[in-house]
């Protein structure tokens, strides 16, 4: 379904993959900002762009690298995570549609969420780890088009994922180089690559694996590597 009117926090199909809208900007030649949901990568396109898709109970997806399935007819679980499909929010609380919110307590079946939402069981539905073998997969609109490398590279997101936060530095990270005994700060962080105060420059991953360069500590919070 095509979209006249984009909405923050639908779900669309852009390039054939699941995403959710998080921004819409009415001025901007491409006015809707996008995650992927399975890699929470930002995109931004046209309306005319992208296809309305709204979840149901039984859709499977991934989300941050871990595959799900939507369902409505299990108790949310502490700890677990919530698709707020129908928001209705009471005043005190801060949601809206499709949010993503992970259990605190539960309460029967309605949910209180980490940042402390309230949320009634006919408003979520509960994201059970894994797919149903009768579930159906909306990761892509047509997954016919989907190479067989995209679809192993899928299987291994979650860990790749999980490499690249272990591996991402902040700025003010302190380095040692083993080389000459040199200490240095990570003063700018460039999409992928990060410079240090000496100069260097280095991707995430050749600062993570390289023999010359050993982490000491955050200088803004003082935690050194023990």
């Amino acid at each position: 379904m095509k979209l006249l009117q984009v909405r923050k926090g639908q779900f669309v199909y852009y390039q054939n993959e699941l995403h959710k809208v998080y921004s819409v900007k009415p001025l901007a030649k491409k006015s809707v900002l996008m995650f992927r949901i399975k890699d929470m990568e930002q995109v931004a396109s046209r309306a005319d762009e992208i296809s309305l898709y709204r979840p149901k109970h039984m859709d499977s997806f991934m989300f941050f690298g871990a595959r799900y399935t939507l369902r409505e007819d299990q108790v949310a679980e502490e700890g677990g995570y919530i698709l707020i499909h129908k928001p209705d929010p009471d005043y005190m609380d801060h949601y809206s549609l499709n949010e993503f919110e992970k259990v605190e307590s539960v309460d029967g079946k309605d949910v209180v969420t980490t940042r402390q939402n309230t949320v009634k069981s006919r408003e979520f539905l509960v994201m059970v780890p894994g797919q149903d073998p009768q579930s159906n997969d909306i990761a892509y609109y047509d997954k016919s088009k989907v190479s067989a490398e995209q679809l192993e590279e899928d299987e291994q997101l979650e860990e790749t994922l999980k490499e690249k936060s272990a591996i991402r530095p902040s700025i003010g990270d302190v380095y040692l180089n083993l080389d000459n005994g040199a200490t240095a700060m990570v003063v700018a962080i460039v999409q992928e690559e990060v410079m240090l105060g000496t100069g260097d420059k280095l991707t995430f991953h050749e600062l993570y694996k390289s023999d010359s360069w050993n982490y000491l500590y955050n200088i803004n919070d003082g935690e050194f590597l023990e």
